[in-house]
This record gives structure tokens, sequence and C-alpha cells, in this order.
């Protein structure tokens, strides 16, 4: 049975943007969130009978802010600027990236700080729930001015145009799966075009989903380092908390260096040469792996200290504050996340990098502690 996600105005978790993303949750919104919708709506609408020039509503964007929108026009400013930022190139995102993308959109649409209409957020709840996920391309705008490109190919489908495929990864006109699904396409008002896409979605869906696979691969390498060392007849003793936890009280490094202790306890294959005086401490390889999985730690932890921080704001502009005045902001930026998803990637690149001295300790029989020449197994002959 799926899981069903209820987002509110209040936000969601990481873990419910995982459950969608990866899993397929349902998604519905909760009635506070279709209340918040609606009362930002009512300020959105107010301001647009009123002689008021307001970014987004009666104006035009970024260069052409000052331009005044006759009513007549507005609607079709709105699409305009959907179709005009559709312009990704190259292959197509992975699905579970477009599906947190739209999730994390969806929360920000809930907080009713945007002035949507609830039946923008509810339409693409319902994309999700049937499977409909719109074909974003890998190359487009992505970070300064939001992420612009992914999220207008996801509202060119609200629209009932652009590029999707269905729940079995088969593109099809986007008419015929939204009249399969019973989906309606929405008529963007004021300010709708906007909201739907001046957000961080993108990174911030990328960044939850490295986060969730960089814990797994931490986790993963503690273990694998800790055969690699048993393998090369190595010593557990470099790993004992006396030398982390007391020494050098780095979290991550403290978490490693325990599980890589644990794991190697009882091994008759360490204990075979405990004894042995031939070698005075092992490869920086073997030997330095809880500082830096436990770096990588700590820069996961760091980057979900960040990704909290994104899940409980509202990005977009203007917003509509509590007492329903309507600012233009710049929190649309994307540096914050930008920044550490780059940490992020120096990071984690630098742990293959080790993993793959372990390896090539492993292969070169100069090195690899009498294990079969070319293989990374001890006690197989290599069959070539």
């Amino acid at each position: 049975m799926q899981k069903e996600v209820i987002i509110s105005n209040q936000g969601m978790s990481a873990s419910d943007v995982l459950e969608i993303a990866r899993h397929s949750a349902v998604v519905k919104l909760s009635d506070t969130a279709l209340s918040a919708m609606a009362a930002s709506r009512a300020h959105i609408d107010a301001l647009v009978r009123s002689s008021q020039p307001v970014y987004g509503v009666s104006t035009g964007f970024g260069a052409l802010a000052n331009r005044y929108v006759s009513v007549e026009q507005r609607a079709q400013l709105q699409r305009s600027l959907i179709r005009s930022h559709a312009a990704g190139v190259g292959a197509p995102v992975e699905r579970e990236v477009v599906r947190a993308l739209m999730a994390l959109r969806i929360k920000t649409l809930a907080s009713g700080r945007t002035g949507v209409r609830p039946v923008v957020a509810t339409t693409m709840a319902a994309l999700l729930n049937a499977g409909i996920t719109p074909l974003v391309r890998e190359f487009g705008s992505l970070g300064c001015s939001g992420d612009l490109a992914p999220l207008s190919h996801c509202a060119l489908v609200l629209m009932g145009e652009g590029e999707a495929v269905d729940i079995n990864g088969v593109q099809r006109p986007v008419p015929e799966l939204l009249a399969e699904a019973g989906i309606a396409p929405i008529e963007l008002q004021e300010k709708e075009g906007l909201a739907l896409i001046n957000g961080t979605d993108g990174m911030l869906g990328m960044l939850l989903l490295a986060i969730a696979d960089a814990h797994q691969i931490c986790d993963s390498i503690d273990i694998i380092a800790a055969m690699s060392v048993e393998a090369q007849l190595g010593t557990d003793a470099v790993f004992r908390a006396e030398l982390h936890e007391a020494l050098r009280p780095h979290p991550g490094q403290t978490v490693s260096a325990t599980r890589m202790f644990a794991a190697l306890q009882g091994s008759p294959i360490v204990a075979s040469h405990v004894n042995d005086d031939d070698r005075v401490q092992d490869a920086y390889s073997l030997r330095c792996a809880p500082q830096v999985t436990g770096a990588v730690r700590d820069t996961i932890s760091w980057a979900a200290t960040v990704a909290d921080r994104e899940l409980a704001a509202t990005i977009d502009n203007p917003v509509v504050l509590p007492n329903g005045e309507v600012s233009s902001n710049g929190n649309f930026h994307g540096a914050p996340v930008a920044y550490v998803l780059d940490f992020l990637a120096i990071a984690l690149a630098d742990l293959g990098s080790m993993s793959e001295r372990r390896t090539d300790r492993m292969l070169d029989r100069a090195r690899s502690a009498g294990l079969s020449p070319w293989c990374a197994y001890p006690l197989v002959q290599c069959q070539f």
C-alpha cells in the first residue's frame, strides 16, 4: 500500500519528499493549506482590482518590472513567462528528481505565501498521483534567479503543454495524459506563472536525494574499508575509540572508526597476524579511512542543516506576508543550497578517490598482501 503524504501550510519533512520522489507516495493537501492559499489569493485579487503596481501581478518581470501591464494582458503574460523559460536542453532529468522538485514546489504554494489559487497546488499534486512526470532537461537555468527552466517545464504540463511521460516512463502527448487522468489544464491568472517557477526546488530536491544516498554510501564504505583492512592483513588497533573520540573529536570520524572497529571484532584473519612485526603501520587508504569517511559524514551533517533550513523556507518573489502585504525580496537566490551542494560533491569525490586507492592495492601484486595477481579477493584464482 502506498504511503500518503499530507502537505500542510507548515511544510513537509525530508523523509516526506523522499517518499514522494522515490516511492510514489500519494500527495494530499491539508485543509489548513487550502485555506491559507485561498486567503493569500484574496489579497492578490484585491491588488488586481486596484491601480497599485505590484511586481508579478500588474507589472512585467526583471528589467521590465517598472512596466505596467493592462488587465487584459496579464493572463497572457503569465503563460508567456512559462513558455519563454521552458528552455532546458539535453537529456531528461531523472524521474525522482522531477518528482522531488514538484513536491517541494507544492510545499511552498501550500504555505499561503505565494498568492496562487488552491487549484494550482491540487492540480500539481494530481500530476504526481497520476504518475505523470514532466520532461525536465538536464541543462538550463538553475540557481541565482531560482530554478526557472526546470520549474517552467513542470508548469507547462500544468497548462496542458510541453512534454511528459506516463507512469510507465512512456512519452505521450500531454493533453492525452491529462485527459486520461481526469486532470483539467490550468488557466494561469495573475502572479501564478511567476509563483510556479521562482524557487530553489530543483537544487533542494537534488540535495535531499544526495544526502540520503551519501548516508548510505558512508555506511557501506565503513564496512567495505574494514573488509579491505582484513584482506590486506592490516590492523584494527588504529580504530580504537581512544584514538578518535578523545584525541580528535570530530563526530563523523568517531562514528566511522567505531563502525570499522566493530566490523573487525572477532575476525580470525586480523587475529592471525596480530603479533607480526613486519609492518609498522598500514597504508593511508586503510589507516585513514575513518578520518576521510568521517569528514564526509560531517559534511553531510552540514548539508542536512542547510536542507532543513531551506525546507522551512517559502521561496517566491513577491510573497504575501501574514498581514496581507505583498513584498518583493531576493529569497529566490540559490546560493545557500548551491554552495553546500558543491561542498558535498568535493567530499564525495575524495571518498571515491580513497576507495579507488584501496582497490588499486588489491590489484597490485606488489602491495596486495599475497592476494592472487589482478584479483580483488583473497584465495581466488583468476580465470582468463
